[in-house]
């Protein structure tokens, strides 16, 4: 089983997952990468999964189906490319011979989901959309700071070696903004030489891990007393979790 970040865009991967000569993509953008590794690399498409209802994540999906017949999984609650598997929260679909269960994460979007796997003898996969970045989290667009801190809060529950496969190459960016939370996060700031050096490479960061954003991802460490304090600093009413969370989205809107 391969796991692959197809680039797309000016920062969106669109993964592709596959298994001798079947293969699942993810928020397939823009069908024409997607066409090119398939042909590269003599795969047939069995499913394409999308996590929300944005057009960086579902611009290829009709092109694709029409070419390839594969079978489109999309949030049951979104407006989505017609037709498809709407799925829920719970819900779990087959392809590749794993089973992925959907996770409805809103905050990015009010209907987002993600897809989980466990994988035969490799560590499991997670596919987040715009919901989870390495760093850092989506921007709130339809959600509200309390459904996002659930929803990472549920994501961050998972298996710690689960392979985070973010949407967006933000890392970079993100680190800065984890480093000016803590400055003082000795993870943080080896993982920022580590990313730099494969972007420097014009490598991806992704995937990461839960383990790895447990640890440098100030999203998903906003109990942590220092996460709070530095929030507290530049806002003294954020005091309840939601409030702590939705001042440090905001500090992150304007960095």
């Amino acid at each position: 089983m391969k796991l692959i970040p197809i680039p797309a865009f000016n920062d969106n991967y669109i993964w592709m997952l596959h298994h001798y000569q079947r293969a699942v993509v993810v928020d397939p953008g823009d069908a024409q990468p997607v066409f090119k590794a398939l042909q590269s690399l003599g795969l047939t498409l069995e499913a394409i999964l999308v996590t929300h209802h944005h057009q960086d994540h579902t611009g290829g999906v009709a092109a694709l189906r029409q070419a390839t017949g594969a079978q489109v999984f999309g949030p049951s609650m979104e407006r989505m490319p017609e037709p498809l598997q709407r799925m829920a929260d719970g819900q779990t679909l087959c392809a590749l011979g794993l089973t992925f269960e959907v996770l409805h994460v809103p905050g990015h979007t009010a209907g987002h989901v993600a897809y989980f796997a466990h994988v035969p003898n490799q560590s499991p996969v997670l596919f987040c959309g715009d919901t989870l970045f390495s760093a850092g989290c989506g921007r709130l667009f339809e959600g509200t700071p309390a459904q996002m801190l659930q929803s990472l809060t549920r994501l961050a529950a998972l298996p710690a070696a689960t392979r985070v496969c973010c949407a967006h190459e933000y890392t970079l960016g993100s680190l800065q903004f984890a480093l000016a939370v803590e400055p003082d996060n000795a993870d943080t700031a080896a993982y920022q030489q580590r990313a730099q050096a494969l972007r420097q490479a014009h490598q991806p960061t992704l995937p990461s891990t839960l383990a790895l954003e447990r640890l440098v991802n100030p999203f998903l460490r906003t109990h942590l007393p220092a996460v709070a304090h530095a929030v507290q600093q530049r806002n003294n009413h954020a005091h309840s979790p939601v409030d702590v969370f939705a001042a440090l989205r905001a500090w992150k809107d304007q960095f």
